[in-house]
């Protein structure tokens, strides 16, 4: 068997349910491969969906969830940090470590070992940075070679950001995380998209109406985190927030946000398509499947 197991997919394809029910059966543990289930008190947003742990009475640890406080910037290099710490104790404890989520850059960095680094701000090199328009800041980011992430290119505070970070490896080479070497095997969960939409719909109804989404992000303001902060983890807690705050109504919250995350999953197939083209081979399990016939597909994968 491979020394690490990946659910990966879309958001709203039930990947924790199979990973769950996966790792039940084999003796797994779940990593977490979502860049912000990692933050404490944001749960219904992030679609922890912590009850699901639990397959025929057995309960599955996990790992890398409520890790950090909301407000903190968590960032990939730490990912990769605290990921080899996990994967590692759990190989030394003869269990089986299953990757789930889907943030893509995240579960890449992992199984093709990206090479990042700790960077500090360099207050010299911003002050030079300032000075240049967004489209100077874009070419010069991508005159350090191919991105791990393209968002980097949307707004100026992370062009600068990650100019800074490109610009510290290209003078540090040596102040990288030392990953295992990853031998995975890759499960997807695969929806046509008419189908993907509509579940994102209902499930965003679902949270709105029902889940306490609204509540979520009224609590988190209310712990003294400011609006501009809860907006900074976009999708429903920046729309949601906006909603909150009075900057618009509950229709053009709902309408924007739910679009938002179509994007969002969009961008999530492409990111996985993407890998699959450099050579990360990824077996796909159709949605539609019944979990304990999605359970029998993943069992055959692995074995």
């Amino acid at each position: 068997m491979k020394n690490l197991i990946t659910v990966i997919g879309p958001t709203a394809t039930g990947k924790t349910k199979l990973a769950v029910a996966l790792s039940a059966m084999i003796g797994g543990e779940i990593i977490s491969a979502d860049s912000r289930q990692v933050y404490k008190g944001m749960d219904i947003g992030t679609g922890k969906d912590l009850q699901d742990y639990e397959y025929n009475g057995i309960k599955v640890p996990y790992h890398l969830i409520d890790i950090v406080e909301p407000g903190y910037e968590y960032n990939i290099f730490e990912y990769q940090r605290d990921f080899s710490k996990v994967f590692n104790d759990i190989v030394s404890r003869d269990k089986i470590p299953v990757l789930c989520g889907g943030s893509g850059m995240y579960i890449d960095s992992v199984l093709n070992r990206y090479n990042l680094s700790i960077v500090p701000e360099d207050e010299f090199l911003r002050k030079s940075l300032e000075k240049s328009s967004d489209d100077e800041l874009r070419e010069k980011l991508r005159s350090y070679g191919p991105l791990h992430n393209t968002t980097d290119l949307i707004e100026r505070k992370r062009l600068i950001r990650a100019i800074e970070i490109r610009d510290y490896e290209k003078r540090n080479p040596d102040k990288v995380v030392d990953l295992p070497k990853i031998d995975a095997v890759n499960i997807g969960i695969h929806f046509d998209r008419q189908e993907l939409r509509q579940r994102i719909t209902a499930r965003l109804a679902e949270r709105l109406e029902n889940g306490g989404m609204i509540e979520e992000v009224k609590t988190l303001l209310d712990s003294g985190l400011s609006p501009e902060q809860l907006k900074f983890y976009g999708l429903e807690y920046k729309w949601v927030t906006m909603y909150v705050t009075g900057e618009i109504d509950y229709n053009e919250m709902f309408t924007k946000l739910n679009t938002a995350i179509h994007q969002f999953a969009k961008r999530q197939v492409t990111w996985f398509r993407r890998m699959e083209k450099k050579g990360t081979k990824i077996y796909w399990i159709d949605g539609n499947l019944t979990l304990e016939e999605k359970l029998g597909a993943a069992l055959k994968i692995i074995r």
